[in-house]
């Protein structure tokens, strides 16, 4: 099956694929850390604040994340960093999913990539031992900031999905993308597949779209990029290709609601089978450099057209 073929299945199938695990508002499955740095100049700071309270907003209020669940650190030092993961530690399964978004400034001086804190900075590799340290398998990180494209070389792992407003640590200006963002979060038509629910790639691929179109109506050359990783090869991407965007357009910002999590007998098999099936992509996914291309292309259609049955039968249980 050729390349082409592959993308044709995520288009086809798209509309079936619905968060991993049967969730309703208030969504107990759910942990969101949302870390504002450093502001630097009152300008900044001023936007920072309003971005982190305009995200705090949607994800509560429309997205169905748990209050209780919802951590927002303002002007945060690398302790109040410390100390929420070591609480996260406590409170997280293997199946939670967890949301980290980071709005402010970052630096790279070309060996280490780092997001600016009121105090000590801490680096992306030190991100990445907090992030490994939590028991969950399933991890969205968010990071708004300049010359965060860096993160995505420290950060990239079976089972996370990394973004980031620059494509590399040398693209220094302020972003624009966070605002972006959450406007992709409160928007109507980023559900491009039309199936209610607003997924990571959906959410990114709008806010990268509105961030071009603001450099290009102002007439500006561009100073972020946007890009994302999520099979765990180190490499950030634009757009989905070379295997990338698959676990991000399966993974949702918002939650079904009670009618459609549908918890009966039979939908609860469907769930864990399609769990199953998602799980079944991810290590094929990591094992690719080691399998022929014709292996690997094959298997992953005979997945695919799984998922989608599964994902359709799960549809039509809940309607």
């Amino acid at each position: 099956m050729k390349r082409l073929t592959i993308s044709f299945f995520i288009c086809a199938f798209g509309a079936f694929l619905w968060p991993t695990s049967a969730q309703t508002k208030g969504d107990s499955n759910k942990f969101a850390v949302i870390i504002n740095g450093a502001g630097g100049e009152a300008v900044y700071a001023k936007q920072f604040e309003e971005w982190t309270e305009q995200l705090s907003s949607v994800l509560s209020a429309k997205l169905g994340f748990d209050a209780k669940q919802l951590t927002v650190l303002k002007a945060a030092t690398a302790e109040d960093v410390k100390r929420t993961f070591s609480t996260l530690k406590t409170q997280l399964d293997a199946n939670n999913v967890v949301y980290l978004f980071f709005i402010g400034h970052g630096s790279f001086d070309g060996k280490e990539s780092k997001f600016n804190l009121v105090g000590p900075d801490l680096s992306a590799t030190e991100y990445n031992a907090l992030l490994s340290s939590l028991p969950t398998h399933r991890i969205v990180v968010f990071n708004m900031s300049s010359a965060s494209g860096e993160f995505v070389k420290s950060l990239s792992a079976k089972g996370r999905i990394v973004v980031t407003a620059t494509r590399s640590g040398q693209e220094t200006n302020a972003t624009r993308f966070p605002g972006f963002l959450i406007a992709a979060l409160n928007a109507r038509d980023a559900d491009t597949d039309q199936d209610g629910h607003t997924s990571v790639l959906e959410a990114f691929v709008y806010a990268n779209r509105l961030t071009a179109d603001f450099y290009k109506q102002a007439g500006r050359l561009a100073t972020e990029h946007a890009m994302f990783d999520d099979n765990g090869d180190g490499v950030g991407r634009e757009k989905l290709e070379q295997g990338e965007g698959l676990l991000a357009r399966a993974t949702y910002l918002d939650s079904l609601s009670t009618d459609e999590a549908a918890a009966s007998a039979a939908t609860g098999r469907l769930l864990k089978e399609r769990t199953r099936l998602e799980g079944e992509i991810e290590q094929l996914i990591a094992r690719k450099g080691n399998m022929a291309e014709a292996e690997y292309e094959a298997n992953l259609e005979r997945l695919f057209i799984e998922l989608a049955k599964i994902n359709r039968s799960i549809k039509q249980a809940g309607s």
